[in-house]
């Protein structure tokens, strides 16, 4: 393997080479400095461990930085305090949903007693954990990544000096830029999803310890302002989705292993791209306005197209449509007759996941994954015709066994088959 690319100079005198490394490693960091000075982030670079910069702090993914960009992004789009009529309106619907869910799903109500409504910016405070150990392989598998390049470089010879920009001297810098630069752009993701979601839950991701229900007032009224919809029934209908998903997360623990497994195989599976860090860092070089910018959906850091590259991203895929889709069939049965306007909320439901549902937000910016809105709608029919054949317990039991592929959605009759029991095993000897 080559080294890090970067074209010599005619000279190759050991002075030059020296700038150009210097030159790089300023570009590197005044572009970060300007990434925190645009959301208005001071000293937001103190940790990153590269030389002029103070306190690093060795986290793969440093949780600071993720809630100084996410509640900056935020703040900038604006964030209602709570007022005593939403919290009224919050708790009261939650209330009523778990009452309604007692009805509808094998599993209890949550054993939390916390508070169940949030601003914007209280949303991410309580979140921001949850974030980081859903989120936090990701950083790991890059900055692994990063190791294995740079120890196969220096191994091969490719820090022998032939290159301007000695690998054993930029590898310290890199490997803090990146978790610099996912923090950053996870925060980014965070703070915009906190504009949109409606709950804690609103991903299907495990964010919130311990899983309770956490309603947006705020966005909750963005959701339905410009239908005719009854406010109360906004309330109890995303009040309903919320608690399924606590009472899922809950009572099912091995589900949030399972979540953060597929991120965990995603990240190990991770490689970097030298030929774009070159080409960037020779623009840069060569260019007028002289600025280094690495980013996660420039190409650099894109997963291998290995079979259990891709089994990692359809697991991921299936099990965040399994989780979306159980809900809406929990909430369907739970509401019955008593929410007049459900299906209106069900198709506008439907509608916000197919074009800025914050899973999809959130995948696309930092996996470059596309979660299909299409799949959460076969595991919503999926879920409802298990339940049709089996009954409640027999729906919610599967969570407890194998769970479905993504070709066993559009098959439920067919996944009910394979999982039976026989009576009579004396065929299977």
């Amino acid at each position: 393997m080559a080294g890090f690319g970067f074209t010599p100079d005619n000279s190759g005198e050991d002075d030059r080479d020296r700038e150009n490394l210097e030159a790089v490693m300023r570009q590197m960091q005044e572009q970060i400095q300007k990434q925190f000075e645009q959301l208005g982030i001071s000293g937001g670079l103190a940790g990153l461990g590269i030389p002029g910069f103070a306190n690093a702090s060795g986290e793969a993914l440093p949780l600071s930085t993720v809630r100084d960009t996410a509640k900056k992004f935020a703040s900038t789009h604006g964030s209602q305090p709570l007022g005593t009529r939403d919290l009224t309106a919050v708790n009261s619907a939650c209330e009523i949903a778990d009452i309604w869910l007692n009805e509808a799903t094998l599993f209890p109500a949550n054993s939390s007693t916390l508070v169940r409504a949030a601003s914007r910016l209280d949303w991410i405070d309580a979140t921001i954990p949850g974030w980081q150990a859903t989120m936090e392989p990701l950083a790991s598998g890059l900055s692994g990544a990063i190791s294995r390049l740079l120890d196969e470089a220096m191994t091969s010879g490719g820090d022998t000096g032939e290159s301007p920009i000695p690998l054993g001297a930029i590898s310290g810098l890199l490997k803090s830029f990146v978790g610099s630069m996912i923090a950053t752009q996870l925060g980014q993701a965070i703070g915009a999803i906190s504009t949109r979601a409606v709950g804690a839950h609103d991903a299907g991701l495990p964010i919130l310890e311990p899983a309770r229900p956490l309603l947006i007032p705020e966005n909750i009224d963005l959701w339905a302002a410009d239908t005719e919809i009854p406010k109360s029934e906004s309330y109890l209908f995303h009040a309903l989705r919320e608690g399924a998903i606590a009472r899922l997360f809950e009572h099912n623990p091995w589900i949030v292993s399972y979540i953060r497994s597929a991120i965990v195989e995603y990240g190990a599976g991770i490689r970097i791209d030298l030929e774009a860090i070159q080409r960037q860092a020779e623009e840069a070089m060569s260019g007028a306005d002289g600025e280094f910018s690495i980013a996660l959906d420039s190409g650099v850091f894109t997963p291998e197209e290995t079979p259990a590259q891709r089994a990692a991203l359809s697991k991921l895929e299936t099990v965040l449509a399994l989780v979306d889709g159980w809900a809406d069939d929990v909430a369907t049965l739970a509401a019955g007759d008593r929410l007049p306007a459900i299906a209106a909320l069900r198709e506008l439901q439907r509608r916000t996941r197919a074009t800025n549902a914050p899973a999809q937000q959130l995948f696309k910016t930092m996996l470059g994954l596309e979660v299909s809105p299409k799949l959460s709608r076969e595991a919503s029919a999926f879920w409802s015709r298990v339940r049709e054949v089996k009954d409640i317990a027999g729906r919610d039991n599967i969570w407890s066994g194998i769970l479905p592929s993504a070709a066993e959605l559009l098959a439920p009759d067919l996944f009910l088959a394979s999982a039976e029991i026989p009576d009579d095993l004396s065929g299977l000897i």
